[in-house]
């Protein structure tokens, strides 16, 4: 399985909500007892752990699909499963569906374009901002105070569910890991 998070590299978005993927991924590297492989062919940190490979596309988010594809032709991967932050959803959310539409995500309007949109994908929600004109800025800044204080817990839980797929069917994690309203304190 390759194990996908989305984000856009450097130190300028490491904490923004439109990098909820790359923290998963890293919260998984640090868990699993990963082996770094080289990524120059890939464009993206990769790493692997029994016969799965966890990946940060360095593309930027508009061609994640390029590294994603790269990797999954070159190790001729079957399942993927993307981690990704959606507007759609309020702050702490976390759903699970496989296929469906990019909803405007550029991230996955690139992977659905070089691997089809047949790939499970984990919608973390981090919230919308009150005009429409402002979700660009608003995914490229960082969580606010009241969000930081239950980050680490949720992207626990999200590698939990992430975990729980390497064993279980999609219909069973989604069951028990699905937050559908998550109650800011």
């Amino acid at each position: 399985m390759l194990i996908v998070g989305l984000g856009n590299p450097g130190p300028n978005y490491e904490q923004t909500r439109h990098n909820i993927g790359f923290m998963v991924i890293d919260e998984l590297v640090r868990r699993q007892n990963t082996q770094k492989l080289s990524s120059s062919l890939f464009k993206g940190e990769l790493f692997k752990f029994s016969n799965h490979f966890l990946l940060k596309p360095l593309t930027f988010m508009n061609l994640s699909g390029n590294s994603i594809a790269a990797v999954k032709k070159f190790y001729k991967i079957d399942e993927v499963v993307v981690i990704h932050d959606d507007l759609d959803l309020p702050f702490g959310t976390l759903r699970f569906k496989k296929g469906g539409g990019h909803g405007g995500h550029n991230g996955l309007k690139s992977t659905d374009e070089k691997i089809s949109k047949e790939y499970v994908r984990i919608r973390m929600g981090i919230g919308k901002p009150e005009h429409k004109g402002e979700v660009s800025s608003y995914v490229l800044s960082p969580f606010n105070e009241k969000e930081k204080e239950h980050l680490a817990d949720w992207i626990s839980f999200a590698c939990d569910a992430v975990e729980g797929l390497l064993q279980n069917s999609l219909e069973d994690v989604s069951s028990k890991y699905t937050i559908k309203k998550f109650q800011l304190k």
